[in-house]
């Protein structure tokens, strides 16, 4: 069952058309190396360590918050690198990604790493094309259209699914606006697969609702196609099908790393996760 998909299977119901990832070894050669080297060494290494690391902005997807970034966030910190969460509005597509513009230029300083997941990833790729401290893009099993593509056309290449069995719809004024959360039993089986039970009621309980409209947007230009990008797909994923996330991050040319996780894969292997986009920020120095 994949999630997204649903929402491109109901193109005529009542709101009018739903269709939805060097240590510096320092070889000691005991009696093989002048005196002065072995202080040379430690100061280049000194040198290494101290170049600042790019700041990683990450920036969650529909219906979630932050919080399954909480432990790569953590692996990251040991590390050396700063993470600050994004609050991605899910009110549409072009003002979410103006918002994260806006939130860089306050919230950053110097180079920066991108990570989106799921919708997300159409966040970060456009917000990228603007802002030349972006490096580099990290996709987490991620929407990654191409101009004028909506999530709603990526969804549809897994096929239709019953939108009325997925969803609780909150209309509100204006044309096409509509709150979309996921119900409980599609959440656990579709969203938050291969976790704990206990994870899944957590995150169930924090979701955060998308627009109608913000996955019937058309992209904008996306920073893909200029900057590196690394992709992790979940090969258990039943939100986005992995054929299609093999086909979005062929076309953009990322590394893809693939996991045996599901739409979260954040949660469900953190360290596979922050190895990726470690690799992203070494890379792209």
């Amino acid at each position: 069952m994949s999630i997204f998909t649903a929402l491109s299977s109901t193109k005529r119901n009542r709101i009018g058309g739903i269709t939805l990832a060097a240590a510096v070894a320092v070889t000691a050669l005991a009696g093989c190396a002048p005196t002065a080297a072995p202080a040379a060494q430690p100061a280049a290494a000194a040198a290494v360590d101290s170049t600042p690391k790019p700041t990683v902005v990450m920036v969650h997807g529909a219906w979630s918050d932050a919080s399954p970034f909480d432990a790569v966030g953590s692996q990251l910190r040991e590390a050396g690198y700063p993470v600050v969460n994004f609050a991605n509005p899910l009110r549409a597509l072009g003002t979410d990604t103006a918002y994260l513009n806006a939130f860089l230029e306050t919230r950053t300083e110097g180079p920066v790493i991108l990570v989106g997941h799921s919708y997300g990833g159409a966040v970060i790729g456009g917000a990228a094309v603007s802002d030349p401290d972006v490096k580099a893009l990290v996709y987490l099993n991620a929407f990654v259209p191409e101009t004028g593509e909506t999530i709603l056309d990526l969804a549809a290449h897994g096929g239709p699914v019953d939108a009325a069995a997925l969803f609780d719809m909150a209309e509100f004024p204006g044309d096409h606006n509509v709150d979309l959360y996921l119900k409980a039993e599609p959440f656990a089986g579709g969203f938050a697969n291969g976790l704990t039970d206990a994870q899944s009621a957590e995150y169930f309980a924090k979701q955060r609702p998308i627009t109608y409209a913000a996955l019937s947007e058309p992209a904008g230009e996306q920073a893909w196609k200029t900057l590196p990008s690394w992709y992790v797909a979940g090969t258990e994923d039943h939100s986005i099908d992995i054929k299609t996330q093999r086909f979005m991050a062929e076309r953009a040319g990322s590394t893809v790393t693939e996991l045996e996780v599901s739409h979260l894969s954040m949660v469900a292997d953190s360290e596979a996760v922050t190895d990726v986009i470690i690799d992203a920020a070494t890379a792209t120095k």
